[in-house]
C-alpha cells in the first residue's frame, strides 16, 4: 500500500490533507521540524506519525507531498527524487485530488478560513462533505460528495485549482512581500475566476469584485440591494445575529447566527447563496448556521476572573476592525484593550498609518515585538514606528504582561499572525500566579 509522506506535515494546509487522506484510509505520515505547532493536536489525536526531517525517512512504496516552504534542495525531497519516487507540490496535490468530488474554493483576502469553517458545517448537515481549512482541520468522508477547501491567493497558490465553485469573499492588498498592489491582487483573482467551472460567489459590496469576469454565473452578495442576495432587516443582541434573506428582491428565508460583525453577516450570506444554488434544504441550512461553534483563532474567547481574553488571528487592518467591532459589539459595557503583534516587517511597513488607525479603535494598545521572517529584509523599521502612532499606547513583553493586569471587566484581543498566543500563555500563568498569592 502505498505511504502518503508529508514533508512539513505541521503546516495547516498541510497538517488538513494529512487528516482527510488518513479519514479516508490511505496510509499518512510526515515530518517536521522538533517544535510544538497548534496543528499537531489534530494530528497526534488521529496517530499519525510525525518523523524528524532526514532523508532516511524516505523510501519503499511512497507518494511524497511537499510542503510549499521547503525547496527542492531540502534532503527529503532530493531522497525522493533520486530513488524516483513521486513528488507533488502541495497545491498541485490538492488541485488534482478535488476532480473526484463537486468541489468550492473559498479564496478572498480576509475571511476565508472563516468562510471555509462555516460552509463545511452547514453543507456537512445535509450531504456527505470533505473539507479543508487552513487553521489545520481536515477531515475526510470516505463516500463524500463535496469538497470544501480554503484557497490562498498567496504567490498565486490558488491558481493550481480548478474548483467547480468558488467564493470570493473579497479583495484588498496583503501580502506586499510578494503582490505589488491591489492591482497585482485583483488579476490573481481575474486569472483564477477563470478557472470555475459552475458557478462564482462573489461579495458584491466589494468594489474590485464587482469587476470580477468569468466564463461561468457570477452570483453577488451582500447588502446593497444591487445583490442577488441581500441581507435586510438585522438585528444584533448579546447572543448574535439575525437577518432576513432576499434573493433577487424576494424575501427568502430568516437566519441567525451566535456572531457577531458584518464580516460574520457576509460569510454567512455567502454560504446561504451556495447552499441555495444547489438546492440543498434551507431548513438545514438555517439549522446548521445557527449552530456553528467557530475556527481555531478566529474569535477565541475564554474567561479568566473579571476579564475575556480573545485569541485572533487577525494580521491586517481590515481584520483587526473588524475583530474590535465584533468584541464592541458582544460586550458593549467593557473595555476593549487590543495587544497586537505585527506579522512580517514589509506588512507593518506598508501599513504602518493603516495599522495606527484600527488599533486605535480600541480603549488602550499593546503592541508585541514584530514577528519577522527569516527572508526579509528589515531596514530601520521596528516596533516603536508603530508606536509612535497610536496615543497611550505601551509596549510588552513575554516576560513581563503585568500592565494586562490593571484592566479589570475588559476584554483583551491578543491579535496576529506569529506566536502571539505565546504572550496571552504568560498572561493567563501571571493571572494564576496572583489568585495564588491572593489566598
Amino acid at each position: 500500500m502505498t505511504i502518503y509522506h508529508f514533508v512539513g506535515i505541521k503546516g495547516s494546509g498541510m497538517s488538513a490533507l494529512a487528516q482527510i487522506l488518513h479519514d479516508m484510509d490511505y496510509e499518512v505520515q510526515g515530518s517536521d521540524v522538533d517544535k510544538y505547532f497548534f496543528t499537531q493536536k489534530a494530528l497526534d489525536d488521529s496517530n499519525i506519525k510525525i518523523l524528524p526531517f532526514q532523508k532516511e525517512n524516505i523510501g519503499g512504496d511512497m507518494h511524497v507531498i511537499a510542503g510549499n516552504a521547503f525547496p527542492d534542495t531540502h534532503e527529503e525531497i532530493e531522497a525522493a527524487v533520486e530513488q524516483g519516487l513521486p513528488v507533488t507540490r502541495y497545491h498541485k496535490f490538492l488541485g488534482d485530488f478535488m476532480q473526484e468530488f463537486t468541489s468550492v474554493a473559498v479564496t478572498g483576502a480576509h475571511g476565508k478560513t472563516s468562510t471555509t469553517g462555516l460552509l463545511a458545517h452547514v453543507i456537512s448537515g445535509a450531504k456527505p462533505t470533505s473539507f479543508l481549512i487552513g487553521d489545520g482541520t481536515g477531515k475526510g468522508e470516505v463516500d463524500a460528495n463535496y469538497f470544501v477547501f480554503e484557497a490562498c491567493e498567496y504567490r498565486r497558490h490558488f491558481l493550481s485549482y480548478f474548483p467547480d465553485y468558488a467564493i470570493m469573499t473579497n479583495i484588498d492588498f496583503d501580502h506586499p512581500d510578494y503582490f505589488a498592489n491591489v492591482d497585482d491582487v485583483f488579476s490573481a483573482f481575474q486569472e483564477m475566476a477563470m478557472q470555475v467551472k459552475k458557478g462564482i460567489i462573489a461579495c458584491g459590496d466589494d468594489e474590485q469584485l464587482q469587476k470580477i469576469q468569468a466564463q461561468v454565473p457570477v452570483v453577488f452578495y451582500g447588502f446593497a440591494e444591487e445583490n442577488d442576495f441581500q441581507a435586510r432587516n438585522v438585528t444584533r443582541d448579546r447572543t448574535g445575529t439575525s437577518f432576513d434573506v432576499f434573493v433577487r428582491n424576494e424575501f427568502y428565508a430568516a437566519f441567525k447566527i451566535p456572531t457577531f460583525g458584518d464580516h460574520n453577516i457576509m460569510n454567512a450570506l455567502s454560504v446561504i447563496a451556495i447552499c441555495h444554488y444547489e438546492e440543498l434544504d434551507t431548513a438545514i441550512v438555517q439549522e446548521r448556521l445557527s449552530t456553528f461553534k467557530g475556527v481555531k483563532r478566529r474569535f477565541s474567547e475564554k474567561e479568566v476572573g473579571t476579564q475575556i481574553l480573545i485569541d485572533d488571528y487577525a494580521h491586517h487592518p481590515t481584520e483587526i476592525k473588524a475583530t474590535v467591532d465584533s468584541a464592541r459589539q458582544k460586550y458593549p459595557e467593557k473595555e476593549i484593550i487590543a495587544v497586537f503583534q505585527p506579522h512580517t516587517f514589509t506588512r507593518t511597513q506598508t501599513f504602518l498609518t493603516e495599522f495606527a488607525e484600527t488599533l486605535s479603535l480600541a480603549d488602550k494598545v499593546y503592541l508585541c515585538e514584530i514577528f519577522g521572517s527569516a527572508r526579509e529584509n528589515h531596514g530601520k523599521l521596528s516596533i516603536h514606528d508603530l508606536e509612535n502612532k497610536i496615543e497611550g499606547c505601551e509596549i510588552i513583553d513575554e516576560q513581563d504582561t503585568t500592565a494586562l493586569l490593571k484592566h479589570e471587566n475588559a476584554v483583551l484581543i491578543f491579535m496576529g499572525a506569529g506566536d502571539v498566543q505565546k504572550f496571552q500563555q504568560a498572561y493567563e500563568q501571571k493571572l494564576e500566579e496572583q489568585v495564588k498569592e491572593e489566598k
